[in-house]
């Protein structure tokens, strides 16, 4: 076994349900399920989209995740079965030219969704079968996430759903730079980087770019929602 080096001062962290922690945790006893169900809760959390769901080839070709396993595929099935079993996962299919055995978290709108799909009620939105990126090393340019974390606050579920919203309106550098503008400001929230952001997709950045320059979007998003009251147009 390597010597840990210690932790570096930039890296990405991957929330972990409490409930798991409270209750579950203390009935794994097999660790190879232990493992792949950690490894389920950092990809399904960058994922996008309703619901969010991993395909079995993408876990098939993690790196991470099949190095702790001894990259045994059997192991992996056997793993996925109990996590299945145990119910802290559902298993669905879904069908693009072949079959693709789909894993979602356990929660009641997934469920549901699920239940809808088998009765031919809906799909699973865009899928395709594709292969997991490499995790970005940890001396990287920080994603959003990270990069909120470290210069803001404590990265809740609420947060993250909202940064998650901001990467689907605005372009990364945007989100990156608001979050440098409040910081500077000494705002460190998340309502001043969104009336940042919803100002530059109003008004342009200093720079001269708009945000019709990257893609379109609904630019009264923010003064619809709950954070409206802070933004000025």
């Amino acid at each position: 076994m390597n010597d840990f080096s210690g932790f570096p001062a930039r890296m990405e962290y991957t929330p972990v349900p409490n409930i798991f922690l409270n209750s579950l945790l203390a009935e794994i006893t097999d660790t190879a399920e232990l493992k792949v169900t950690l490894h389920l809760f950092r990809l399904l959390y960058f994922k996008k989209g309703s619901p969010q769901y991993v395909t079995y080839s993408e876990l098939l070709s993690d790196a991470g995740l099949m190095s702790c396993i001894n990259n045994d595929e059997e192991i992996l099935r056997q793993a996925l079965a109990a996590a299945v079993q145990r119910k802290t996962i559902l298993h669905a299919a879904a069908e693009d030219g072949k079959h693709e055995d789909i894993y979602l978290l356990n929660t009641a709108a997934n469920r549901e969704a699920v239940g809808k799909i088998e009765d031919g009620e809906k799909q699973f939105a865009g899928f395709e079968t594709k292969r997991v990126i490499p995790e970005v090393p940890a001396a990287a340019q920080p994603n959003i996430f990270t990069m909120y974390e470290e210069n803001v606050g404590l990265l809740t579920p609420m947060i993250a759903e909202e940064l998650r919203d901001a990467e689907k309106m605005y372009p990364e550098s945007w989100i990156k730079d608001a979050i440098k503008e409040a910081v500077n400001a000494g705002k460190r929230n998340w309502r001043y980087i969104a009336a940042i952001l919803e100002r530059w997709a109003t008004e342009g950045k200093s720079d001269g770019t708009h945000l019709r320059d990257f893609k379109k979007t609904d630019p009264d998003k923010f003064i619809k929602g709950k954070y409206g009251h802070a933004v000025k147009r």
